[in-house]
């Protein structure tokens, strides 16, 4: 049985929400104004039937669209899909009490997203790679993917002969590939840890294809090149699994922002640096103590290091900063500051940062609700924030990068 609703907003979670007899209905690939009949269950909705389309309503870019549920978005038009995406970071700080000034939505190019998390296993038909149907755990078999790098993409039949190796039954797991300027960096978890017959079958494999690296859960399986990513000036090798910006578009962009707004700090610190992303940018001005809690990211930065000439003095520091932020009286030094948290962001870092005299911070965040919570923190301390810039690293998703930039007197 179907019921007819109106879509009367986007949701925060890119779904279009409706009001019924029983509440709101979030229902999923529709937009605002749209009238549908659709089936409901527990809140959620399924659409049936399209009555009244939008004007918005675009064709999406990719024949998986609505059946995969790597994208959610595809269908609507460009300028009001970045208005609305552009509207999740003024909503998620509006509510704190500061002022801000938000920027326009940093746009981001189809083909630009340089690591791609496939769900993958094996079958009787042989080796299925793709992402898993919106809201399900049904993997679906993808030919394309407009949002990712055409270097991953062309080698989707490569990779699921990779899939075909490791085999892992039916049981889905995970592949991350990342394009680097080495080539693929593959790495496989959930699928157990390969015997010795096997890891001599995937290590010829890798060659005959020329990947780059193939690891399973951070162990190295067959390293044939290392895999270099640019930070700046400066090539690092990239630890397996380590972290990596999604698009290399946004990363210049952010890159950008952070060094423009320290331009005149001699001395700065960089907080959850991972493996140098703008640790190698920002020395390029100013001395940088960078800061991490991966060994592996601390040892590519310190590789890099020793190898680069022509910029200012960089040091690491492996340190968990959840559990030990930098304090107070730690941060006296330096004059300008990054942090760029996992999507949980820095509340007793931002503590600490607040009462500190730092006078320039950069504030980096793929979790408006988080940054929110730590801005406030940080105006309450005496910081005004100079700019909020809203970046859409992840294309047709609800999901937004943002940079805060702060000073104080």
């Amino acid at each position: 049985m179907s019921t007819r609703v109106t879509i009367e907003r986007m949701g925060a979670g890119g779904d279009g929400i409706a009001a019924t007899s029983a509440g709101s209905a979030y229902v999923p690939f529709s937009l605002p104004g749209e009238v549908a009949n659709v089936a409901l269950e527990h809140g959620r909705a399924t659409l049936v039937a399209l009555l009244e389309p939008s004007p918005e309503r675009i064709a999406p870019a990719c024949r998986h669209f609505e059946e995969c549920g790597g994208c959610t978005l595809q269908h609507w038009q460009d300028s009001a899909y970045r208005d609305w995406k552009r509207s999740l970071v003024h909503d998620a700080l509006a509510g704190r009490g500061f002022a801000f000034t938000l920027d326009p939505l940093v746009p981001c190019a189809p083909r630009t997203r340089r690591r791609a998390v496939f769900a993958v296993r094996t079958s009787e038909r042989g080796a299925v790679l793709g992402f898993n149907k919106h809201l399900s755990h049904e993997l679906i078999d993808i030919v394309e993917c407009p949002v990712t790098v055409p270097e991953i993409v062309s080698r989707l039949d490569d990779l699921r002969e990779l899939v075909a190796v490791l085999g892992g039954g039916m049981k889905p797991f995970k592949l991350t590939v990342t394009a680097t300027a080495s080539g693929l960096d593959i790495m496989a978890s959930g699928c157990g840890a390969p015997d010795a017959a096997k890891r001599q079958a995937l290590t010829a494999l890798v060659i005959k294809k020329d990947f780059a690296r193939l690891s399973f859960e951070g162990e190295i399986i067959v390293e044939p090149r290392k895999p270099i990513v640019q930070f700046g000036k400066v090539p690092v090798f990239l630890p397996a699994g380590g972290f990596l910006q999604a698009t290399l578009e946004a990363e210049v962009a952010m890159s950008a922002l952070l060094t423009g707004h320290l331009a005149k700090t001699k001395k700065t610190i960089d907080l959850f640096s991972g493996s140098g992303t703008f640790t190698f940018r920002m020395a390029e001005k100013s001395a940088v103590h960078a800061v991490e809690g991966e060994q592996s990211a601390v040892d590519a930065m310190d590789r890099s290091i020793r190898h680069v000439q022509g910029l200012k003095p960089v040091t690491v520091e492996r340190r968990d900063l959840f559990r030990r932020p930098f304090l107070t009286r730690e941060l006296k030094p330096y004059a300008g500051l990054v942090f760029d948290p996992p999507r949980a962001g820095a509340e007793a870092q931002a503590i600490e940062i607040a009462k500190s005299s730092v006078s320039k911070v950069a504030a980096i965040s793929c979790n408006p609700v988080t940054l929110g919570r730590d801005l406030s923190i940080l105006v309450k301390g005496g910081y005004k924030i100079d700019r909020v810039v809203p970046i859409d690293q992840f294309l047709w998703s609800s999901h937004v990068e943002v940079v805060a930039l702060l000073s104080k007197k």
